[in-house]
């Protein structure tokens, strides 16, 4: 595989867990082209939200040559960045360069003036900081993360991860995308939006959750889950169910497993030499007519075309 380089711009202040999310799934590994630089506005080190220093050991030129850059929260958020640091980030912009940004990353984006007319999203708490400061900016605070082509956005902290996950399979298809999310111990993918985290408690450790039922259907997606079987599985009545789906994962059942079939065809896609009809049957998805209706709703391209592009190895 071609090298892809990736470039983490690391701003004074910037948010430890931030920057450790897009340096660890964008870390060399053998099935990625990944090649990782952690750069500043020069070498040296550069001093974190929390007191301690990282060291960078490339400065803005790292910008000039990434084929993607991604901008992690920092602190001092309010203040836009040196003009060299938002001229460097312009120039990578007009030359076509993906750039992302996680949590307050968002407003060093706006600063060099890439976000202009655009919805993206950012740390639910820095919303109306971000549409005061620049009032051209649109923030969208219901999204854990936006992609408007070639500019993406995230909400705050963890968040990051769904991005940077999406991003892997955007570049090289679900599998090496839930490989990385199973080494991470992570969701491969989140339905929902940041909404459900603002003013809302956590349940206590030992408070009854759905996510057992969860679990148990993503390994029965060939049967017919509909709500009378997720509900008897829970042990709960069918109307207890939504409302509790809805407030653990922001979504319907339905929509839920919608998605996670999709996700479960794409890798079928992938790693086998499965035909249409048996990818449909395997991920509950019924007729190839109805797979390839709802492949295209979900993903904007048929189930042929993707396999072309992400097809990996063809096994039995």
């Amino acid at each position: 595989m071609a090298p892809h380089r990736v470039a983490a711009l690391v701003l004074p202040g910037v948010l430890p867990i931030d920057l450790g999310i897009p340096t660890q799934i964008f870390n060399a590994r053998a099935n990625t082209p990944y090649d990782l630089t952690v750069c500043g506005a020069a070498p040296g080190s550069v001093t974190t939200s929390t007191g301690f220093t990282v060291g960078v050991t490339a400065g803005l030129s790292a910008l000039a040559r990434a084929d993607t850059i991604i901008v992690p929260g920092y602190w001092d958020f309010q203040r836009p960045p040196a003009p060299e640091v938002t001229a460097a980030l312009r120039h990578a912009f007009s030359r076509g360069a993906h750039i992302a940004s996680i949590c307050t990353g968002a407003f060093a984006l706006a600063a060099a003036g890439l976000l202009n007319g655009r919805t993206v999203t950012t740390h639910w708490a820095s919303a109306d900081e971000l549409e005061r400061l620049y009032p051209e900016v649109r923030v969208d605070r219901d999204v854990l993360y936006i992609d408007d082509d070639p500019l993406l956005t995230s909400a705050g902290v963890t968040a990051g991860i769904d991005l940077c996950l999406y991003m892997v399979r955007k570049d090289l298809g679900a599998a090496v995308a839930n490989e990385i999310a199973r080494e991470l111990v992570a969701a491969p993918h989140r339905d929902g939006g940041q909404a459900q985290y603002i003013d809302r408690a956590l349940p206590e450790p030992s408070a009854h959750t759905l996510a057992d039922t969860r679990e148990w259907s993503l390994r029965h997606l060939d049967e017919p889950l509909t709500l009378d079987v997720l509900a008897h599985h829970a042990r709960v009545s069918t109307r207890t169910l939504v409302r509790m789906w809805r407030q653990e994962t922001g979504v319907t059942p339905h929509q839920w497993l919608l998605t996670a079939r999709v996700n479960h065809a794409r890798e079928l896609l992938e790693i086998t030499g499965l035909g249409v009809e048996q990818i449909a049957a395997q991920s509950g998805l019924g007729s190839g007519t109805n797979f390839r209706a709802r492949f295209r709703d979900a993903l904007g391209t048929t189930p042929t075309a993707y396999r072309r592009t992400f097809q990996r190895t063809v096994s039995a």
